[in-house]
């Protein structure tokens, strides 16, 4: 098969959460553990970083990789979803694994696969782990799918925990309250591991308490450091770069060498070395476009705070969502004076054109509606002057088609 092949095999054959949703969902760590049993179990061999959290981890996660290339180690990367190419998940110093990598890992396995039917999650997490191994990374960055306890990536014993943050999101795999996505999070803490939490409060804060507790694993909450230079725009990537900050200085004590002028310059190259996009990025000016993949209540609250904060004419907002998402309360939040361009994205979880027409309705916002991502996006450009802000946000498939299409 060639590659296009492969992945489109991937996507098509298997059940597939960013394509289908929940229906794809599968939590438990049995198929997991007989996918990485059938290859000779890699994560063994690895030394991890795993990374939880329901905003930031994305960036928490890239700020380290950045930060272990800066200071010389050989640095595997997994995170999700993707924006354009299927590889962007699986990076080694900042590249992504070869096409090659990915045919001959399909190719091999595949047949024994259909057997166990796997999620196209649960493959992905088994090639990350052995492309990492055979290419003998020092370490390994791995962020979590969704949850933590019963997610894909929990089968590795990491040497440090990280726990960014608890928003209330994917509330029917996780919880409907902060304290059950907490325990679901919490789920990542191993036995003697060390575990640092970005941010918390009093009832998540009990929640690791109790479990940091029960697994003899060392709680540590970061705190607010003054600014931490770096170049991902957004206020909050203080909160992000605070909770790397911590987990560096624990990394220290764990025998880890990351001297504070490496550590700096990787705080200070994180695009460049991992080529993270699409969070608080700013691509042009006159007008001011602005990406960000803000998709729940509490990643687009502070999405709008920061915009807030910034200086233009007239602010043009283009979204999409998944309709496992809470957008009546999101529309809450959507301030009156905007111009909004709602769209459709290819996906069975996409929301319609209908279901924006009647929540714009019902906020009395001034919108138009389209079925085609690009139509949105040429819409506000059209109408936009070059003292406005256009920011595309929601849905990572609205920001692949703005930035690749």
């Amino acid at each position: 098969m060639s590659y296009k092949e492969t992945v489109d095999w991937l996507f098509k054959q298997l059940p597939n959460y960013q394509l289908q949703g929940g229906s794809a969902y599968k939590p438990g760590l049995d198929n997991i553990k007989e996918l990485l049993k059938q290859i000779g179990n890699p994560e063994k061999n690895l030394r991890c970083i795993h990374i939880a959290g329901t905003n930031g981890k994305g960036s928490v996660s890239n700020m380290l990789a950045s930060i272990f290339q800066e200071n010389g180690y050989k640095t595997g990367l997994f995170t999700s979803p993707h924006l354009h190419d299927f590889r962007e998940r699986i990076k080694i110093n900042g590249q992504m694994i070869s096409e090659q990598f990915v045919i001959d890992f399909v190719s091999q396995y595949k047949d024994d696969w259909e057997k166990i039917e796997p999620s196209f999650f649960e493959i992905t997490t088994a090639m990350a782990f052995a492309a990492f191994k055979e290419n003998e990374c020092e370490i390994c960055i791995i962020e979590t799918g969704l949850g933590g306890r019963l997610d894909s990536t929990n089968v590795i014993v990491p040497e440090l925990s990280i726990i960014t943050n608890i928003g209330i999101d994917h509330t029917a795999f996780l919880g409907n309250t902060l304290a059950e996505i907490a325990f679901e999070k919490a789920g990542i803490i191993k036995e003697n591991v060390p575990v640092v939490i970005g941010e918390a409060n009093q009832e998540t804060r009990a929640v690791f308490e109790k479990v940091a507790k029960e697994k003899n694993a060392e709680l540590i909450f970061a705190k607010q450091r003054a600014a931490i230079e770096t170049d991902l725009a957004g206020f909050f990537q203080q909160k992000n770069a605070s909770t790397v900050y911590t987990a560096i200085k624990k990394l220290r004590e764990l025998g880890w060498n990351l001297s504070p002028e490496k550590v700096a310059e990787g705080f200070k190259n994180v695009r460049k070395n991992t080529n993270f996009k699409g969070r608080f990025q700013i691509l042009t000016h006159n007008p001011i476009v602005l990406v960000d993949a803000a998709h729940n209540v509490d990643g687009i609250k502070v999405l709008l705070s920061e915009i807030a904060q910034m200086e233009f004419k007239k602010l043009h907002l283009i979204f999409g969502a998944s309709n496992d998402k809470d957008v009546a309360r999101i529309f809450e939040l959507f301030p009156k004076d905007a111009e909004y361009y709602f769209s459709e994205f290819d996906s069975k979880r996409s929301m319609t054109t209908e279901d924006f027409q009647e929540l714009a309705h019902k906020n009395k916002l001034k919108a138009d509606f389209f079925s085609y991502s690009g139509d949105a996006i040429a819409a506000a450009y059209q109408v936009a002057e070059d003292d406005d802000l256009i920011c595309v946000f929601g849905s990572f498939y609205l920001i692949e088609s703005f930035l690749y299409d």
